[in-house]
C-alpha cells in the first residue's frame, strides 16, 4: 500500500490503478464545504467517482468520463469544467473482476453480494453494479451558505427521493477501515439512472439482476485543502457516529 501526498501526472494516474482525493471526509463532516479542485482539473486522475460540490451543492456521480450533479431537487445536470469540490474520490475505472447477481431484497444482501467481490479488505475497490432495480432510495443535499452548519445538522432536513423499477448504475468505492477520519470506512456508494435524470447518495437498494464490476485499487493520493483551511477544523475528533448517521 502506498500513501502518498502529492500530485501526480495524468498518464501516470490512468497508468496506475489508483484513487485521487480531494480532501478528508472529516474536513467534510466538520463543515469545509468551500470547492478546492474544479472539475477540469479532477478530470485528469479519473473518468469515475463520487462526492460533491462547491457549498455542499448536491452530490457527484462521476460516470464513463461525464460528471453529473444531483441537486437537492432532484434535477440532474451535467457539471461546468469550472465548479468545483470540496470532498471527492475519482479513479480511472478498468474491471478486473465481473459477475451478475440476482434478487438483492436490500442494501445489506447487496453489501453481502459485493463481499464476495471485495475478497482483500485491506485495498480500495472502485464499485459498479448495473442493472434493474425494484427500489432505490436516495438523498442529495441543498447548497449552503456560511457559516456551515456540521453535514450532520444538514441532513436531518434532508431531501430523500425513492424510485421502484428502473434502470441505472450504482456506483462508488470500498475502503479500508483504516483510512477512518480520511474517507468512509465500507461501502460509499451514489446511483445514477440510465437515463441521467435521477440519482443521489446511495441509501437503499433491491434489485432483480445487474452486473457487477469491481477494480481493485493499490495507489492512494490525497491532495488537502490548501491556505491552511484545515487549522481550525476538528479532524482529530471521532466522527464515527456522525458519519453512520450522514450515510444511512
Amino acid at each position: 500500500m502506498c500513501l502518498v501526498f502529492l500530485n501526480f501526472s495524468w498518464a501516470e494516474a490512468k497508468e496506475l490503478k489508483s484513487l485521487y482525493q480531494v480532501s478528508t471526509i472529516n474536513a467534510l463532516l466538520s463543515g469545509h464545504y468551500d470547492g478546492e479542485i474544479d472539475m477540469q482539473t479532477l478530470s485528469k486522475y479519473g473518468d469515475f467517482g463520487i462526492g460533491t460540490f462547491d457549498k455542499l451543492d448536491g452530490e457527484m456521480i462521476f460516470l464513463d468520463g461525464q460528471v453529473y450533479k444531483v441537486k437537492a431537487s432532484g434535477k440532474v445536470e451535467l457539471v461546468a469544467n469550472k465548479v468545483k469540490t470540496p470532498f471527492a474520490a475519482v479513479t480511472y475505472f478498468t474491471p478486473e473482476i465481473s459477475r451478475v447477481i440476482f434478487n438483492v431484497e436490500n442494501y445489506e444482501q447487496l453489501q453481502t453480494k459485493l463481499n464476495e467481490v471485495v475478497s482483500d479488505k485491506n485495498y480500495f475497490y472502485a464499485i459498479k453494479v448495473s442493472g434493474d432495480f425494484k427500489e432505490i432510495k436516495t438523498r442529495s443535499v441543498p447548497s449552503q451558505e456560511k457559516p456551515y452548519k456540521p453535514l450532520v445538522e444538514i441532513t436531518k432536513n434532508q431531501p430523500v427521493f425513492e424510485y421502484k423499477n428502473i434502470k441505472g448504475t450504482i456506483l462508488g468505492f470500498y475502503c479500508p477501515a483504516y483510512v477512518a477520519g480520511v474517507n468512509v470506512p465500507g461501502y460509499h456508494l451514489h446511483f445514477l439512472s440510465q437515463d441521467k435524470t435521477k440519482g443521489g447518495h446511495l441509501l437503499a437498494a433491491s434489485l432483480g439482476k445487474a452486473q457487477v464490476e469491481v477494480c481493485k485499487i493499490d495507489k492512494f493520493t490525497m491532495q488537502l485543502p490548501r491556505e491552511n483551511k484545515l487549522e481550525k477544523l476538528e479532524l482529530l475528533k471521532d466522527y464515527s457516529k456522525e458519519l453512520l448517521v450522514v450515510e444511512k
